[in-house]
């Protein structure tokens, strides 16, 4: 791992593979580790060159007060195009979650600096109430979720445990969020409580100027794009996949049976195969 100055900020990166293959950039929601080492092995062994990086506020990228950013939702995406053009792009980019917004915005504010776009459990509006097409998180779900104490944010294990029980609510493996939780504090710069909740939950997302929309501008994406969501996401239902595959044209979508908000294990050769092939003719999505 190491940091790449752009935009006057330091972002977090890991690479994979050959430096001189395609490149393929993972954008974090909001730490690279939202991104499964398998799925960035998989990809570097089907001749990619992948980097994942953290957003601002996350992980080893300039962290400086998640709870008022001084910065807007275009800005994360053109840290994500002029990371791209560092690294020698145009880049196959890929975004998770908050990080597909993200995405979304990178590929119609900077076309020239991608080649294709991954958008993996998101929706095509900002974080708070959703358009009326759109279906919202699940109530029954949420309350669950807002009932479960914040925990100790300087506890490690306490921090842990949270993630696991949210998952286990969310559908998610509760196994993998828990180690995944420890190695995201473990990477979390200092003890500030906000700082570790950013992390750990992207609540910077909560307090970020994301406007203005950009649903009405998906049709102008005009590079092969993937679009994968899990059957059963609570928290962005599979609808919001849909919309997004209805509206950026010859866009294919990759429903994952037995998923929720994360790409299980068990799924991960399934999105690695439909990355390494957007693009190619005769391939078939769900």
């Amino acid at each position: 791992m190491t940091t790449i100055e752009v935009n006057g900020v330091a972002l977090g990166v890991e690479s994979f593979g050959d430096d001189d293959a395609p490149l393929v950039l993972l954008a974090g929601g909001p730490t690279m580790l939202s991104w499964p080492d398998e799925l960035c092995d998989r990809l570097a062994a089907g001749g990619r060159r992948v980097v994942r990086y953290d957003l601002r506020d996350s992980g080893e990228s300039t962290t400086a007060d998640p709870a008022d950013p001084g910065y807007t939702l275009r800005d994360l995406a053109a840290d994500a195009a002029a990371l791209a053009d560092s690294l020698g792009g145009p880049a196959h980019l890929a975004g998770s979650g908050v990080g597909g917004m993200v995405a979304q915005v990178a590929v119609l504010d900077h076309p020239g600096s991608f080649s294709a776009l991954t958008l993996v459990g998101t929706r095509p509006v900002a974080p708070g109430p959703p358009d009326e097409d759109l279906p919202d998180h699940d109530p029954a779900t949420m309350s669950r979720m807002f009932e479960s104490p914040m925990p100790d944010w300087s506890d490690r294990e306490a921090v842990a445990e949270f993630a696991a029980a949210g998952a286990e609510i969310l559908g998610d493996d509760p196994v993998a969020a828990r180690a995944i939780a420890a190695r995201i504090w473990d990477r979390t710069p200092g003890a500030t409580p906000s700082v570790h909740m950013a992390n750990q939950i992207g609540t910077v997302f909560s307090r970020l100027d994301c406007t203005p929309r950009w649903r009405e501008r998906l049709p102008e994406i005009e590079i092969p794009t993937l679009v994968v969501h899990g059957r059963d996401d609570r928290f962005f239902p599979v609808g919001n996949g849909r919309a997004i595959a209805r509206e950026i044209r010859g866009a294919r979508l990759l429903v994952l049976d037995g998923a929720a908000t994360a790409v299980p294990a068990a799924g991960i050769g399934e999105v690695t195969e439909a990355m390494l092939t957007l693009g190619q003719t005769g391939f078939r999505f769900r």
